[in-house]
């Protein structure tokens, strides 16, 4: 048992440092904290992947494991309603800021355990799948608009339920690219064109090169690799190769990457920085606040950023980009079927039913939760006051955010002909790989480095990081 706690606090604390979730600041994403492993020897052996059962929710309690103390007086009034409108019990403990891990722990091998937690995707899953419930059959989850992004286990059932998403890609100005579509000879007669790597590659170098007519600097905002300042390409753009790679061997995670797929973000690097406002190799002085300016001031076409970036734009003083011209393009690489691909869209919050706690409780968690996406008050509070881009179908458009980028993300996920990239940076090894890459990716910009030095780089850190974190957690 002390190797399993020093292995779950191990894998607590290093990955607070490597997960990239995202925020509404400047800086870098905020993250969420990953699961840890689940107590096994102290508590009872539970029952392998078990089916959420049908009972009385009436008949039972609730009781929630809330991660985010910022939102505690949130939960605290919604399950005070819900109480008073169903007679239903609900207590909501909010765990201290960085101890979710260790206090789900704690609290899950009690007598009065929660019955509603929440896990951090397919990885924190392979913790818990122990504790959780079968929610297939339940009603929150055919409200999914994108049932992908739900967790599975190898038995097909579905065991963790994403109840708030972000989502990044290309955020362009559509008035500068309906100015471009009406030019003689464009390459594109609308966005609609724009479908893969090709067709983006075409657009974006003849409107670099057009860029005096069209009254811009570049097509591309500044590629911040300020150290500290290139968590979109470190992060956020590796993501797509490492999603491609992981959907080729059908896994999670690896202690091995290939970077079968490197050519490929090398195809939309090498797009970003040579088709910008600022030459690559001054790219090094560049903060993500410049590359959001320059979008925000008219001077770019485009930027890689994530929906949170709404607030940065809106936010630049001068700003002369109308909400209703920022739209998203997914993260095309020149990939063999990428047409279909939507954007990189994902969550760490996921809710969990406890499959040990009784049938009743069981009921009454998922009777909440249902209540929490569909009830007029429920759907009020998530979106005013949780802020969340709720991913179900159960939201009307006037229940959803406003801004802009959020309204594309939803749009993205509702699209049955996209599939979204899932977010698999939570994999990454360690801040250090992450940082070890962003620091290569400025030497390849300003010329210092070679790109099969940067891939060598990235092979060999993945590879010699996870080991470390292997051999620390034995």
């Amino acid at each position: 048992m002390k190797k399993k706690l020093v292995s779950a606090l191990l894998c607590a604390t290093m990955a607070v440092s490597l997960l990239a979730g995202c925020g509404s600041s400047s800086e870098a994403p905020a993250t969420d904290e990953p699961a840890a492993e689940a107590p096994a020897e102290d508590a009872e052996a539970p029952a392998e992947d078990a089916e959420a059962p049908a009972a009385d929710a009436g008949a039972g309690q609730v009781y929630y494991l809330n991660f985010k103390p910022e939102v505690d007086e949130v939960w605290q009034s919604l399950a005070t309603q819900y109480t008073e409108e169903t007679g239903v019990p609900v207590k909501v403990v909010t765990a201290a800021s960085g101890s979710y891990e260790q206090t789900l722990m704690s609290e899950i091998a009690n007598s009065e355990a929660p019955t509603l937690f929440q896990i951090n995707g397919p990885i924190g899953y392979q913790n818990w799948k122990d504790y959780c419930a079968d929610l297939k059959d339940t009603d929150l989850y055919s409200w999914l608009l994108d049932k992908s992004l739900a967790v599975e286990g190898d038995d097909g059932g579905v065991y963790g339920i994403p109840y708030v998403v972000e989502g990044f890609g290309i955020i362009y100005n559509d008035a500068i690219m309906q100015k471009y579509f009406a030019m003689d000879g464009a390459k594109a007669a609308s966005i609609d064109d724009i479908k893969n790597f090709d067709t983006l590659k075409a657009v974006v170098e003849d409107m670099q090169a057009k860029k005096d007519d069209l009254g811009i600097e570049g097509v591309f905002a500044s590629t911040s690799l300020t150290p500290g300042e290139d968590w979109r390409w470190q992060t956020h753009l590796a993501n797509v190769p490492v999603f491609y790679e992981f959907k080729d061997k059908d896994i999670t995670d690896t202690d091995a990457l290939e970077f079968t797929y490197s050519d490929n973000y090398k195809n939309i690097f090498d797009l970003y920085i040579n088709n910008s406002c600022t030459a690559p190799g001054l790219l090094g002085s560049k903060s993500v606040d410049d590359s959001m300016a320059e979008f925000a001031l008219g001077q770019a076409a485009m930027v890689q950023n994530g929906n949170w970036a709404w607030a940065q734009i809106s936010g630049v003083d001068g700003n002369v980009v109308n909400q209703e011209d920022v739209k998203f393009l997914p993260i095309y690489t020149g990939i063999s079927g990428e047409e279909s691909q939507g954007l990189c869209t994902g969550t760490e919050n996921f809710f969990s039913i406890n499959s040990q706690a009784s049938a009743e409780d069981q009921a009454a968690s998922i009777a909440f939760v249902e209540w929490l996406f569909s009830s007029d008050t429920g759907k009020a509070a998530v979106t005013n006051d949780l802020g969340f881009i709720a991913p179900f179908n159960t939201f009307s458009d006037d229940e959803k955010p406003t801004d802009p980028l959020a309204q594309e993300v939803i749009r993205y996920m509702a699209d049955s002909s996209k599939t979204s990239v899932a977010w698999n940076f939570t994999s990454f090894p360690s801040q250090q790989f992450k940082d070890d890459f962003g620091a290569a990716l400025l030497e390849y910009a300003s010329g210092s480095l070679t790109w099969d030095d940067v891939k060598a780089l990235v092979v060999e850190e993945w590879a010699t990081e996870k080991a470390a974190i292997a051999e620390a957690a034995e």
